[in-house]
This record gives C-alpha cells, sequence and structure tokens, in this order.
C-alpha cells in the first residue's frame, strides 16, 4: 500500500519473480499503528472505562491482530512488489483486501469511545456521519472503484508511487465509510439486519461489471504490466482475466459468505426471541373469564344504591 513504485527497468525486475526490497514506510506505519494500539489501551481505556465505556474485548484484540497483519501483507513484500512488477491479479488481490477485508477488521476491533474520541465533535464529525451513510458511502465507494480500474489510472499508479499511495489510502478509507453501517462502532449509523444483509449483496453485485470487462478481454488493457520476463508464463491478458476472477469470484463469495453468516445469526436470534416470548406461560395456568350470555352488560361494576334516597 505504501511501498514506493520499482520502475521496470531496476535490476530486480529484470528476474521472473521480484527480489527482496525493503520496504521501511511500510515497518513505519505497522508499528505506529500496533503503537497507537497500545497507547489506546493501555492509557486511553482506563479513562474510558471510568466514564463508562466497556473495556476492549478478546475479540476486539484478535480483529486488531488479523487486521494489521493482513495490511502489512498488502503493503510489503513480495505481494505489493508482485502487484507492481508483475501481475495485475496480484494488484487486485490488494484491492479486496484494503476496500473489503481489512476496513470491516479495524471497525470491528475499535471500541466505541475510542472511535468517538477519534472523529471528535467538530467539523469532521458532522462529514462522517454525513458521508458513512448507506447511499453516499456506496456512491463514492463506486466511483472511487471505477476509478481505479481505468487504464490511465492504472498505468500511472504502477509507476508512480506517490499516485500509488494516495489511491490505495482512498481504497481504504471508502472501505471503512462503506463498513460503517454495517459493522462500525457507531450504533446510530447502523441498520437493520435486513438491510445489512441487501447493503452487502449490492456490494458483491457492483463488482462484477468491471470484472466481465476484463474476463472478457482479448487484447491488453494495461500496458504498465505488458513487459517480460512473465511469471509463470502468464501472459498479459490471462494476468488480466484472472484478475476480473478475483473481484467477481473471490471478493463476491467472500461477500456471500459474510452473508450467509449473518443471515445465520439473524435467523437463531429471532428464533430464541419467539422461544423465550412463548416461556413466558409455559407451565402456568391461564384463566379466562367466559363470556356474558347475549344481551347482557359486561360492566361488572356494582350499581348504586338508591333506595335510600
Amino acid at each position: 500500500m505504501f511501498a514506493a513504485s520499482c520502475p521496470p527497468t531496476r535490476w530486480l525486475c529484470q528476474t521472473p519473480f521480484p527480489h527482496w526490497v525493503p520496504h521501511p514506510e511500510v515497518w513505519l506505519l505497522v508499528a505506529a499503528i500496533i503503537g497507537f494500539g497500545y497507547y489506546a489501551s493501555r492509557v486511553i481505556q482506563p479513562h474510558a472505562i471510568r466514564a463508562g465505556g466497556k473495556p476492549i474485548t478478546t475479540r476486539q484484540r484478535q480483529c486488531f491482530a488479523i487486521a494489521v497483519a493482513l495490511l502489512w501483507f498488502a503493503s510489503d513484500w513480495p505481494l505489493h512488489d508482485l502487484g507492481e512488477l508483475r501481475l495485475y491479479s496480484a494488484h487486485m488481490v490488494q484491492h479486496v483486501l484494503f476496500t473489503v477485508v481489512i476496513p470491516p477488521l479495524l471497525l470491528l476491533a475499535t471500541p466505541e469511545w475510542l472511535a468517538r474520541a477519534i472523529i471528535g465533535d467538530g467539523k469532521f464529525n458532522r462529514w462522517f456521519h454525513r458521508l458513512a451513510r448507506p447511499i453516499p458511502a456506496a456512491v463514492l465507494f463506486n466511483i472511487l472503484a471505477g476509478i481505479t480500474h481505468w487504464a490511465a489510472i492504472v498505468n500511472l499508479a504502477v509507476t508512480n508511487g506517490p499516485f500509488h499511495y494516495t489511491i490505495h489510502a482512498l481504497l481504504l478509507g471508502s472501505g471503512l465509510l462503506i463498513w460503517t453501517p454495517v459493522c462500525g462502532p457507531f450504533p446510530e449509523l447502523h441498520m437493520t439486519p435486513q438491510g445489512k444483509m441487501v447493503y452487502i449483496f449490492l456490494m458483491s453485485i457492483v463488482p462484477t461489471v468491471p470484472a466481465a470487462f476484463l474476463t472478457a478481454s482479448s487484447g491488453v488493457i494495461y500496458q504498465a504490466y505488458d513487459h517480460g520476463p512473465r511469471l509463470w508464463g502468464i501472459s498479459v491478458v490471462e494476468d488480466q482475466q484472472l484478475a476480473g476472477a478475483v473481484m467477481k469470484i473471490g471478493e463476491g463469495l467472500y461477500l456471500w459468505a459474510i452473508i450467509l453468516v449473518m443471515m445465520i445469526r439473524w435467523l437463531s436470534t429471532d428464533d430464541r426471541r419467539r422461544k423465550s416470548e412463548g416461556d413466558k406461560f409455559r407451565g402456568r395456568l391461564v384463566t379466562t373469564v367466559p363470556a356474558p350470555p347475549s344481551g347482557h352488560s359486561t360492566d361488572t361494576r356494582t350499581p348504586p344504591d338508591y333506595s335510600q334516597n
């Protein structure tokens, strides 16, 4: 994500599999994120708990560790170098990680008190709450997804490190926005369980458009990848088709698996709720008052006595 671009003319680019290259900017970023997590856990958390916040759970710690590990994997050698020097399909794996895998893990790892401290109470907070709603987030996400598949943008990103960094940072940011209504630490922005499943399903449909374009291509779309030596004998066109498969099949199956898990949890929760409501009267004798004969009043109050007047 943050590693500098390597022009194909460098000596390490002349081998089929890129040689190991240090990316200290990636290591510094990962170290900074880990340091911030440690600071939030040790310094900020005690104050938040005294103010009524909930402590960081084991599940949140696990999500944080997995998210940081995947961010490192996607940004460092070998995946980063493969995505810039050899295979557009490897570049697409990076995009999938930055948009639909890492963002929800980061959101699940963030306690509510920490998230509210990060966005504050000013203009950033107001803009975040406007953009993190389903429709604005989906519009921004899909516009960015379309732009990042434009040939001119891809070719420039492969050869320009800072521009590549900007694109990946925007992808990660749009991923955080689009996942906030599903699993973000802000309950007021969450949709209903049914709405979340429909929302994720639509997320899985949109990538099929550029995926179909890539899988059906018979010529070279991204000239930046049209150079040798070819890795594992994969041609440029085959690489483009493989990238389309990563989007259409890989990302789609991942999102559908999330929908399946959410549906199972929703159905089991609804079933437990109905059972608990039925258990309210289980084992109890419920009596009913017989209906009065036809023509008789149902008023059981004692009529006033006028005989003493």
